[in-house]
């Protein structure tokens, strides 16, 4: 680690957060003549990936400054007043629970403007793509960075324009109506959310998420901690998606782009379950009591159901799309995330937020190499690539089914990869949950989150030898198997793949990296801001 001064790093996290705005507005503006290159579209494509990369070097930069003996400490603060007539404050801050999502976020969202600069989707002007997709950056950033529950929702609220014109206009087949699913079900959730923050910042006299975390609810009755949880809770909800509030996922997954799949799983689905650990369980922790019984029961429910929904996707005959599967999977997932932060225990809570992280990395390479499959083989369809004796990635681009064998069994827990944490963690969670929760209950919950990792090591290794096991090179030669080779993995696509399978293996082998950072902070967080 390095040391930084305190100004250095408050202008870090502000560049973080301001930077993708800034490069935004200059995507649109004409490049000079020294910079076009070959094309105004390349160098736009080009300004996408310098301003991206500037921005995850940034987030590198924070990470290394930030010091790590006290990760429970709020850093790199700034705190500006906004609108003094609501207590409205420009407040930024950074420790132990947001400065890995800040880092996902920055990496994701680099590798994505990496892999559309030699592989732009089909659509309209690159133009707007990259200025959308560094907007998207700047609102997903700011989420995680930003202490004020005004300025948190309009963060929250700043990602969904960029992101429904990313399906609208660059996604597949039925994107127009998967857009609109997307912006209706996250504005209706959002607008209910709204009126939680509302009432919760103008009882207590304050919108600022620390003061408030401090404060630990002491000056909100339990009537309006239940009210205040139900209407943060929905908007929080269907963002990150729990069942039944999950619907919209799976459209928009499939019609979106490659690049709008991995950063929709890949940061998007965790800004919902970072509001309930930095604004429902600190800010209302009676109403949280109330409410986790019921959030548990819908965590696990959502697991189970997103098992069964990829497991009948696989059946031959069924039809089911790739990227389709990989939705519900999210959903399943996130199923693991809800239950350990309904434990509201530290050891529940830090699987969440390990499983927060493992579900970006594993995910986002997931969407990545169906999204090349798919361009390869002009499908992703299950039945289609399969055929009567099964794709034969193995054979026909072997680093393609390796990585995508690698990906499945990195997403059904496998020890020693990042799936592997956040579900142990959270069902430890759930074997002893918090001081007055019905354990009963909770060991109920911890057995079905343990059928549910059973039934997605059943739906994952069915796709693998779907997908990746069939007719071999020798059936090809032999003139029995007509299918073309596919093009193996390209030297783009390592760039952008790399790092999240790297980063999948290390945090499976060194879990303490994340969980050293996570732990000091959540304890601090259910302990009422106190150390």
């Amino acid at each position: 680690m390095i040391d930084i001064s305190e100004s250095v790093m408050q202008f870090l996290l502000a560049f973080l957060v301001a930077g993708p705005l800034i490069g935004a507005a200059a995507a649109l503006l004409p490049a000079p003549p020294g910079l076009k290159g070959k094309s105004p579209d390349q160098a736009v494509l080009r300004h996408g990936v310098t301003v991206t990369g500037a921005i995850l070097v940034a987030a590198i930069v924070l990470a290394l400054g930030f010091d790590h003996d006290q990760p429970s400490k709020m850093q790199a603060t700034t705190d500006i007043s906004w609108i003094p007539a609501l207590d409205v404050r420009i407040h930024l801050g950074v420790d132990g629970i947001s400065l890995p999502l800040l880092v996902l976020t920055a990496l994701l969202t680099f590798l994505c403007a990496l892999y559309s600069y030699f592989k732009m989707p089909a659509g309209p002007s690159p133009k707007a793509f990259v200025a959308l997709l560094l907007v998207l950056e700047s609102g997903t950033l700011a989420t995680f960075a930003v202490l004020d529950l005004l300025l948190f929702f309009l963060a929250f609220e700043m990602v969904l324009i960029p992101m429904y014109f990313l399906i609208a206009r660059w996604g597949g087949e039925g994107r127009q109506a998967a857009a609109w699913r997307f912006i209706l079900f996250t504005l209706l959730g959002s607008v209910v959310m709204l009126l939680g923050l509302l009432l919760v910042g103008l009882k207590a006299g304050t919108f600022d998420m620390v003061a408030l975390a401090t404060d630990n609810g002491r000056d909100l009755s339990t009537s309006l901690q239940v009210i205040a949880v139900l209407a943060i809770g929905i908007g929080l909800a269907v963002k990150t998606p729990m069942w039944p509030l999950h619907s919209w996922l799976p459209d928009a997954h499939t019609a979106a782009p490659t690049v709008g799949s991995v950063l929709l799983a890949g940061v998007l689905l965790k800004m919902g379950t970072y509001g309930f650990v930095r604004i429902i369980l600190p800010i209302a922790p009676d109403g949280m009591h109330v409410f986790a019984p019921y959030l548990a029961a819908f965590a696990v429910v959502g697991i189970i159901y997103g098992s069964l929904a990829c497991l009948a996707l696989t059946r031959p005959g069924a039809k089911g799309d790739l990227k389709r599967l990989i939705a519900y999977s999210s959903v399943g997932h996130m199923g693991f995330v809800l239950l350990g932060i309904a434990t509201m225990t530290p050891t529940g809570l830090n699987g969440a937020l390990f499983a927060n992280i493992g579900h970006g990395l594993i995910t986002g390479l997931l969407f990545f190499l169906v999204g090349a499959i798919k361009d390869r083989s002009g499908t992703a369809d299950l039945d289609a690539l399969a055929g009567s004796t099964g794709a034969a990635l193995y054979g026909r681009a072997p680093r393609l089914g390796g990585l995508l064998a690698f990906g499945a069994v990195a997403s059904l827990g496998l020890p020693g990869l990042a799936g592997f944490w956040g579900e142990m963690l959270t069902m430890f969670g759930a074997f002893e949950p918090a001081e007055g929760l019905s354990r009963p209950a909770f060991l109920t919950f911890m057995a079905v989150a343990g059928l549910g990792t059973l039934l997605t090591a059943a739906y994952l290794l069915i796709v693998v030898r779907r997908v990746c096991m069939g007719g071999t090179p020798a059936a090809a030669t032999a003139g029995t198997d007509t299918r073309p080779q596919l093009a193996d993995v390209q030297g783009y696509e390592f760039a952008a793949w790399t790092p999240l399978a790297a980063l999948t293996v290390l945090a499976g082998l060194w879990p303490a990296v994340l969980l050293g950072l996570t732990d000091p902070a959540v304890q601090k967080l259910l302990a009422g801001g106190k150390s």
